[in-house]
């Protein structure tokens, strides 16, 4: 479709309200036009946008509809009767509308320029629709210039192409200064592409520089090269890309290496690392009793939050010796004689320590680790380094769940003393952190939302400066007040209901969506809404490829090797 024929209207209004979606009159044919489509509304001095969720086929007699006259009339005779009788309505939902001011050629347009220029008079910009096109006023398809207009221009500094419109190619930015200052969501069924997305987003995110990007990789997925499951080609870790001195590869455990390959450095927790509140939110993978909160802080309040840990896991059990009287009583040293000297339930405390060896068997937890990985992780993404936390061969849920909420507990305890310093003006302004969280559902669903550190972050961290990026398939599954506090949302296709709900929960225009989310390409289209962009659209999303790389400027100062065959697939 040529830049003229874009421009030309596709039809007029004929019905709608504010809480109502418009209905337009279609004057080209049925097909020229699909759901998704990016429309253009020109009434009077104003200029409305919307998204068209639906067409509707429709007629001035039903007896039109029903009777197939061009089996019994000349084509041209039916042709003619079908253009008097039958019709089909677009419904666009509105989203904003642009002042436009008079037509340029008017004498009143040289009058309204001058009032914006003096400050008479605000410079025009997109608002959320208040009032309603006329009847009859003319809907066109969007240009190039109508997609600049609405969602930036890829050339200024912020905007991020994440993909284009997907009739005619235009391309389309999300604000990452705004998409950092809200947690976000990338959403999709199983084999739609999410980890493809999410290395565009991370890569546009570091190229971008305004945060720090921390990344729980649990299937290993986005620091090193990768080969697709699919086709069987090459995918290009951010590290490649970035290089090392941007990018950190942190490996779980002291031997832990990725695809054969050794990371940066290795993440190792000591025992005075774990706290009571770790180990409880591990109570369903555990199988933890109700006793447990008690026996712990019957360990705290002997040993302390440091030791009780190693002390807890040094106790024997099963271990008796006989007193004077020849009878069997617990060993000192054992579960069971501290129960008794704490006033804990003695079979409490064994239960608890025979559960808790999955934790005192774990690889990497020492009682004295060579450093603190943990300070060490912060200590780079305050300096502005990216870290991706690969889990090697822990990759249990036990392991994700337990190092995971750990160290986002550390960093939220560390940005907030940073936060707060800044506002006492004694310290310089935190860098933003984005911590990237995949299998999101496992750390927020219902049970566990309460308990994680993530939901703190989802609901009142981005005053800290620190906000989720969450990374699912099945968003029902994560806490509705979490999802509820997501701004930007990438949605590929999702094939079940209760996880389209999810997605559209707490946005205005949730039922218009709802059909067009579940009707999305299974690999190359997604749905942005919420914060990061103005207004709900459907893009193409771009290609992991070449020519991607090529656009991400700082990647070129990198050690990435340009003559490398990567990816040029979809994502998938």
């Amino acid at each position: 479709m040529t830049t003229q024929e874009i421009n030309n209207p596709i039809g007029y209004i004929v019905s709608g309200g504010l809480k109502e979606n418009l209905n337009v009159r279609l004057t080209v044919p049925t097909q020229e036009v699909q759901e998704g489509s990016f429309i253009v509304i020109e009434s009077g001095d104003w200029q409305f946008y919307g998204i068209a969720t639906d067409l509707q086929l429709g007629a001035t007699d039903p007896r039109f509809a029903d009777e197939q006259s061009e089996n019994r009339l000349p084509p041209g005779l039916a042709s003619l009767l079908h253009g008097q009788t039958l019709f089909t309505n677009l419904v666009v939902l509105p989203a904003l509308m642009l002042e436009r001011g008079p037509e340029i050629d008017s004498s009143a347009y040289a009058a309204w320029q001058k009032a914006i220029e003096t400050g008479e008079k605000e410079e025009p910009r997109p608002m959320p629709v208040k009032t309603l096109p006329s009847h009859h006023a003319a809907a066109r398809l969007a240009d190039e210039a109508d997609i600049a207009e609405i969602f930036g221009k890829p050339a200024d500094e912020g905007n991020f192409v994440i993909g284009s419109t997907r009739e005619q190619g235009h391309p389309v930015c999300i604000d990452l200064d705004k998409f950092i200052q809200r947690s976000s969501g990338i959403f999709g069924a199983t084999g739609t592409g999410k980890s493809f997305l999410t290395r565009i987003l991370l890569a546009g995110l570091i190229d971008h520089d305004r945060a720090s990007i921390l990344v729980y990789d649990m299937h290993n997925e986005y620091g090193l090269d990768d080969t697709a499951s699919d086709t069987g080609q090459n995918v290009t870790g951010l590290r490649t890309a970035f290089g090392k001195s941007r990018v950190q590869i942190v490996g779980l455990g002291a031997d832990t290496t990725i695809r054969g390959e050794v990371p940066d450095f290795n993440l190792v927790l000591a025992y005075s690392d774990i706290t009571p509140a770790d180990v409880e939110l591990l109570t369903r993978e555990l199988n933890l009793r109700e006793t447990t909160p008690t026996t712990l802080d019957a360990l705290v309040n002997e040993f302390g939050e440091s030791g009780w840990f190693g002390a807890f896991k040094k106790m024997k059990t099963d271990f008796w010796i006989e007193d004077e009287n020849g009878k069997k009583v617990p060993a000192p040293g054992s579960v069971a004689y501290w129960a008794s000297r704490a006033g804990v339930n003695s079979m409490a405390a064994e239960g608890l320590h025979s559960k808790l060896k999955r934790l005192f068997n774990t690889k990497y937890i020492l009682e004295n680790p060579p450093s603190n990985a943990i300070q060490d992780i912060i200590e780079a993404l305050k300096k502005g380094k990216h870290i991706v936390l690969t889990f090697g061969k822990h990759e249990t849920d036990l392991d994700y769940l337990l190092v995971s909420n750990l160290i986002t507990r550390r960093i939220r305890d560390e940005w907030e003393k940073m936060t707060n310093a800044f506002r006492n003006g004694s310290s310089p302004e935190p860098r933003p952190l984005v911590v990237a969280v995949e299998e999101a559902h496992k750390l927020l669903n219902r049970e566990m939302a309460a308990q994680t550190t993530f939901s703190t972050i989802a609901r009142e961290m981005r005053k800290y400066y620190v906000t989720l990026l969450v990374i699912d398939q099945r968003p029902s599954q994560i806490y509705d007040e979490v999802m509820s506090q997501l701004g930007t949302r990438v949605c590929g296709w999702l094939g079940d209901d209760d996880d389209v709900n999810a997605t559209l929960a707490g946005l205005a225009s949730r039922e218009a969506l709802r059909g067009m989310l579940a009707r999305l390409q299974p690999k190359e289209e997604v749905l942005l809404l919420g914060w990061g962009v103005p207004m709900p659209i459907l893009v193409r999303s771009r290609r992991y490829d070449t020519d991607f790389w090529k656009s991400v400027k700082s990647a070129k100062k990198g050690d990435f090797n340009r003559d490398k065959e990567i990816s040029t697939m979809w994502p998938g």
